[in-house]
């Protein structure tokens, strides 16, 4: 007997040998399922009755259904069918907000793009806005040119980021999120932004890459908030604090203990650090014309306000002459580093470094703020009254002289001091026996970087001596 098993009938095969007396004019085919010649094309209701009978409802569920002349797939000589692109989301218009004026923080989490269904033709556009009232000659930015050369500045676009888009002639503060944390705990990391009346390039300012670096964040916040939109040309981009956990617990690391600055441009699947670095620089640097990141001295050390730069790219030793009486350090970077993915990327960077850690130095904050002043109007995005002041040294070389014994650290120079070859820099004196051993220079040169009074141990790195380069026939 067809389909017969020596088991209890079950409701399908009541069901199965129900449609068999319906239908007695059908007949059944092989076991392969299809229908006799000459036989009308049964009903998909009468397919049902060639399921086999240890299918269960599960599997019926989840089988293909069939295909007839109208749900076929189409065949290879088919015309290919053409692929409407989908209509691009409209973006939030970030608010105005003066920088200058206290606000609120940035809401929990980044702005979102809203549903297509509900932007009712309310798209943002890019749109070109041409300043009020015409802009004086002496304001104009000049980069490369006289003033008698000058042309009349061209207006700028919206600026467009972290799902935003910045109004020509207005600033604004967003929020970045790697989403990385926990959800119920995910805190954003402010973004201060300045979008100029006229057209120019981006410079993006980090701080904080370090948690427990402090001096940049005043830089930054000095800075952007002394600029005003209406007279500027381009946009300046401000992270205040990159390493918003690090900074929260005065550790120069992330919470995972690696070092932020060593894994740019970053990696969406690796450790949390690479991931934190690809969203940073995916989402914020690439948007960027310049970049400067700042950074101080590590724990107990403080460096003299300087740049670090590759001098072997033309593009970046260009860039660091904007620089206004800032020394620079001559540094081809490690790999990993933010500067040198941003390079690698044809960004233009630097990096600034000044004082030490865990302080806020208003000497150092000054030469930055100074420095990235007279940056913006050596670049045209300003136009100010601006003395500059006597160019600073390149440094090609530079080492560190190490304390040989072990003690307390007491130093006979100061940062920036000139030095000559075998000059006494300091003691190391033993609380024990109470000797003291002294550290000499080990080269003319300048202290740019050095430890501050403390305990140390043998090996212990005291002084950083820059050296000047040498030109033959001097």
């Amino acid at each position: 007997m067809l389909f017969y098993r020596p088991q209890a009938l079950t409701a399908r095969s009541i069901t199965l040998c129900t449609l068999l007396l319906v239908l007695p004019s059908m007949t059944l085919a092989e076991p392969s399922g299809n229908i006799s010649k000459g036989k009308t094309q049964p009903t998909q209701d009468a397919l049902l009755a060639q399921l086999a009978e240890d299918e269960n409802v599960e599997d019926v569920e989840r089988s293909e259904p069939l295909q007839d002349a109208h749900n076929a797939p189409p065949s290879e000589d088919a015309p290919p069918v053409k692929k409407t692109k989908p209509k691009p989301k409209p973006k939030t218009v970030a608010p105005n907000i003066d920088l200058k004026e206290v606000a609120p923080a940035p809401t929990p989490e980044p702005p979102k793009n809203p549903a297509s269904g509900d932007s009712s033709g309310d798209e943002v556009q890019v749109v070109d806005k041409t300043p009020e009232g015409d802009v004086p000659a002496a304001e104009a930015p000049v980069p490369q040119a006289s003033q008698s050369e000058a042309k009349e500045p061209l207006p700028a676009n919206n600026l467009v980021l972290l799902d935003s888009e910045v109004l020509p002639g207005t600033s604004t503060r967003l929020a970045w999120s790697s989403n990385i944390q926990i959800a119920g705990l995910s805190q954003p990391t402010p973004v201060l932004v300045v979008n100029g009346v006229n057209a120019g390039p981006t410079l993006c300012l980090t701080g904080t890459i370090h948690g427990d670096e402090l001096n940049g964040i005043e830089i930054i916040r000095q800075t952007m908030y002394d600029l005003d939109p209406e007279k500027l040309s381009g946009s300046v981009v401000g992270i205040p604090i990159v390493n918003l956990p690090g900074f929260q617990q005065g550790s120069r690391y992330l919470p995972d203990r690696r070092d932020l600055n060593r894994h740019f441009p970053g990696s969406p699947n690796g450790s949390l650090a690479d991931r934190i670095a690809h969203s940073l620089f995916e989402n914020i640097i690439r948007h960027c014309d310049m970049l400067v990141d700042i950074h101080t001295g590590s724990l107990k050390r403080t460096n003299l306000p300087q740049l670090r730069a590759d001098m072997n790219n033309p593009t970046v030793a260009e860039f660091t002459r904007g620089f206004d009486r800032m020394a620079v350090v001559h540094s081809t970077g490690s790999s990993g580093m933010l500067r040198t993915a941003a390079v690698n990327a044809g960004i233009r960077a630097v990096t600034l470094e000044a004082g030490e850690s865990h302080r806020i130095q208003e000497h150092q904050i000054d030469a930055g703020v100074n420095s990235l002043t007279s940056l913006m109007e050596k670049q045209g995005m300003i136009s100010r009254m601006f003395v500059w002041g006597d160019p600073q040294p390149v440094y090609y070389n530079s080492a560190w002289v190490r304390a040989n014994h072990g003690g307390i650290l007491f130093s006979e120079v100061k940062l920036g001091a000139k030095v000559s070859k075998g000059q006494i820099l300091g003691y190391i004196a033993d609380p024990i026996t109470n000797a003291q051993y002294p550290i000499h220079s080990t080269n003319d040169g300048r202290i740019i970087g050095m430890a501050v009074d403390q305990v140390v141990m043998a090996g212990f790195a005291a002084y950083h001596i820059g050296t000047e380069a040498k030109v033959p026939g001097e």
